[in-house]
């Protein structure tokens, strides 16, 4: 772990970061007076100096890149030697503006680790939207004062994909009738900005393949939006596979040549997909493709309420896994395959070094840990130090330790919720994201119906103020759907003491339940997507939703009142 801390810290501290932060003045002191060659004094430098860091620290020096007349000696250098291969921007699950962080070039040795693996291994083909569309494209103009570098803006994952294939911004189009050997998707496809497009031609695509073997999706939650589109074009979609046409789709005509050359009518899988139907019964998945094994995505945190949809469309016989945890910020573990691999990850310090705070301490200032001061069981904040600059850096996630591995003693951990994600009601009640989503999931299930998605809202109309859920399900409502709310309320009550406190003192109410109108947060995906330019996998349905403008359209989409 010294070894790996060393080898970010050491290059990263001649970055014009590490020379100028106010926040590093103790270090830059600490190591002025010591030999450069004596690593236990410069790591315990960083540990008794180096104080946490949250983004504003790094916000001055990132708008460098976004400067009118931006110079290749002005952001050379910045955060780590050289020039980033690209900057990685947020997902914005928070409704705040989007963080941008530089991602550096990995090593090519590195370039295929399970840590950055953005395409798996699959004995047949592999059904795995991405979307190469990029934020924005910067111009760094060179030192010769002649020539310029092109500095791409886009998604984490992304930019290892474009990485892994040596893909530059520049030339782009002419890769068009490209098609990676055993994906579902030619790659013109992830040249389309349409959402509704993207995913309509992802499911053509897809289903004409009766090979698929793994399906990818970042998070469940995305998959459930394929599969509404699957259903409510299935029609369509049916005629296009036996006649081999592309239909006439929103913002494609740059794309469509091509991909008429990659389509070709297959009427015999047609009249076999119509026989099958859409995805409205147990085990669709392996009746569309009999070859598939395994799904990869994100089922816990926001994407936990998709699970139920997403096990009984796939059925019982699809193993499901969870792909690396990580953020914009860092890519932190890989999932702990002798555990459970849809919650259990195990923390590599591959592409940064993590340490830790203790969120249940009751110290006055909070003291950072290390991997081996960590408790099993234990509540914790990631703090990363990374390889493309960033000092201990707060992630803002809470994790628990599930323990350690016997083979080489690093952490394995689950994902909780967001620190600061907790819907604050008045006088300070708080629950957790955690708590919040192990409600609604449980009280769905028995009394509702197959939820896909949800988020909560303050609702004030009533006194005092209290979680507002807003639901979506898939298929009938359970006809004693209206216990759901009493559940809720007694779950919540049962795991959060300080509720259950604040509700016997008259500063709490029982949450509400509205139910939405189906396709809602699908729409919300696409309008997140629209209003952001992120990557279309990327957008996540926040747990806990503070944008005024998106709380004022969900409401107009409710449908009727638990």
């Amino acid at each position: 772990m010294d070894q790996a801390l060393l080898g970010f810290i050491q290059p990263n501290s001649a970055s014009q970061f590490a020379q100028h932060a106010p926040e590093l003045a103790k270090f830059r002191e600490a190591i002025a007076h010591i030999d450069s060659k004596d690593d236990i004094e410069f790591l315990r430098s960083f540990r008794e100096t180096v104080p946490t860091t949250d983004y504003e620290p790094y916000r001055p020096y990132i708008a460098k890149f976004f400067a009118t007349d931006c110079n290749e000696s002005d952001v050379k250098n910045l955060f780590a030697p050289g020039l980033p291969y690209c900057l990685a921007v947020s997902s914005t699950t928070s409704g705040k503006p989007a963080k941008t962080f530089p991602i550096y070039r990995l090593a090519s040795s590195m370039l295929h680790h399970p840590l950055y693996l953005s395409l798996p291994h699959s004995e047949g083909s592999i059904l795995s939207p991405s979307s190469l569309g990029l934020w924005q494209v910067l111009k760094i103009c060179c030192e010769d004062g002649q020539s310029s570098k092109m500095l791409p803006i886009c998604s984490v994952t992304v930019s290892f994909l474009r990485m892994q294939k040596n893909w530059d911004v520049e030339h782009d189009m002419d890769r068009l009738d490209l098609w990676i050997p055993g994906k579902t998707d030619p790659y013109a496809i992830s040249l389309v900005k349409s959402y509704r497009a993207f995913f309509f031609l992802n499911a053509l695509f897809a289903l004409a393949d009766r090979r698929v073997t793994t399906i990818r999706f970042l998070f469940a939650s995305v998959f459930v939006s394929f599969l509404q589109y699957v259903e409510d074009e299935w029609t369509l979609l049916i005629d296009c596979i036996e006649k081999g046409i592309i239909p006439d789709l929103e913002n494609i005509d740059h794309v469509r040549e091509t991909l008429e050359k990659h389509f070709t009518p297959n009427p015999l899988r047609a009249a076999e997909l119509r026989e099958i139907g859409p995805p409205v019964i147990q085990g669709w998945a392996v009746r569309v493709w009999p070859d598939l094994k395994t799904f990869i995505g994100v089922t816990g945190g926001p994407a936990a309420a998709s699970v139920p949809k997403v096990t009984n469309v796939l059925g019982p016989s699809v193993f499901i896994h969870s792909p690396s945890y990580g953020s914009s910020e860092c890519s932190i573990g890989v999932p702990y395959f002798n555990g459970d691999p849809n919650t259990d990850y195990k923390v590599l310090p591959i592409d940064g070094v993590i340490e830790y705070l203790d969120v249940n301490s009751n110290e006055p200032s909070e003291r950072v840990l290390s991997a081996w001061e960590l408790a099993t069981g234990g509540h914790y904040e990631p703090v990363l130090t990374t390889r493309n600059g960033l000092w201990r850096y707060r992630l803002g996630d809470v994790i628990s330790v599930k323990g350690f591995a016997p083979d080489d003693g690093l952490p394995v951990i689950n994902y909780l919720h967001r620190r600061d994600g907790s819907l604050g009601l008045a006088y300070g009640s708080t629950c957790t994201e955690s708590q919040l989503t192990n409600a609604i999931v449980s009280a769905s299930q028995r009394w509702i119906g197959q939820i896909t998605d949800f988020t909560i809202v303050a609702d004030g109309r009533d006194t005092p103020v209290t979680y507002g859920y807003l639901v979506e399900i898939g298929g009938e409502i359970g006809k004693d759907a209206k216990m759901a709310t009493e559940q809720t309320f007694e779950d919540l009550m049962l795991k959060n003491n300080e509720f259950s406190a604040a509700f016997w003192q008259g500063r709490a109410r029982k949450p509400t339940i509205r139910l939405m109108k189906k396709g809602t947060f699908r729409e919300y995906r696409k309008q997140k997507c629209e209003k952001t330019n992120i990557s279309t996998g990327q957008v996540k349905v926040p747990i806990v939703l503070h944008d005024a403008t998106f709380k004022e359209w969900l409401l107009q989409k409710v449908i009727m009142e638990l």
